[in-house]
């Protein structure tokens, strides 16, 4: 009942209320990314898997650059990272434009987060179940680890919400959000600003 109906009503209710709750300070940080952060625009999209696969377009803050090497090649993430963008990443704020996906029903405040579409033939069957509900703006994984754990760990954990998705979960995933955010756990891979890429055995 909760993720058939309730999950997406108290989604709407909760981001719709929390845009204008935030959104001067969406404001202000588009505008200090614009002036300062020394990139081509306020915005990333990216088209990321949704539930049943769908493709959607996620939105976040740019928080690198489009520096390219002499072969056109993107530079590696530690070199294109701004001090800005650097900042609002160990804080999430680059996560906030996720709220427009929530909305637009592309995404859930909580679920599996969406990754990459050149990692869907890489998943097992049961990895596959990830995408049996909405991507989350955070999520079990995140709650327990996120990029410091390995992808066999986040995709199993990821799995573990689909097969026990309540209301109750939902609350304690939000909390433990809140408490991770603040003390800026688990936002790098070691060795990475973001993650590892993921190759399936992994």
């Amino acid at each position: 009942m909760y993720n058939l109906f309730l999950k997406r009503f108290f989604d709407i209710l909760i981001a719709f209320n929390f845009l204008l709750l935030v959104f001067p300070f969406l404001i202000t940080t588009a505008i200090v990314i614009l002036v300062f952060g020394n990139v081509e625009g306020v915005f990333f999209t990216q088209s990321r898997p949704g539930k049943q696969n769908k493709l959607f377009k996620i939105i976040k803050f740019k928080t690198m650059t489009d520096s390219r090497d002499n072969l056109g090649n993107l530079l590696n993430d530690k070199h294109r990272m701004t001090k800005f963008g650097k900042f609002i990443r160990n804080y999430s704020i680059d996560e906030l434009p996720q709220i427009i996906n929530v909305l637009k029903g592309d995404m859930s405040l909580i679920g599996p987060r969406p990754l990459l579409p050149k990692y869907l033939p890489l998943y097992d069957k049961r990895q596959s179940r990830r995408h049996e509900v909405r991507p989350g703006i955070t999520g079990w994984a995140q709650v327990n680890g996120r990029n410091a754990l390995s992808w066999k760990e986040k995709l199993e954990l990821d799995v573990w919400y689909v097969e026990n998705v309540s209301f109750m979960l939902d609350i304690k995933i939000l909390w433990l959000t809140i408490i991770k955010v603040l003390k800026k756990e688990g936002i790098s891979a070691k060795n990475s600003v973001s993650g590892n890429t993921f190759t399936g055995k992994n």
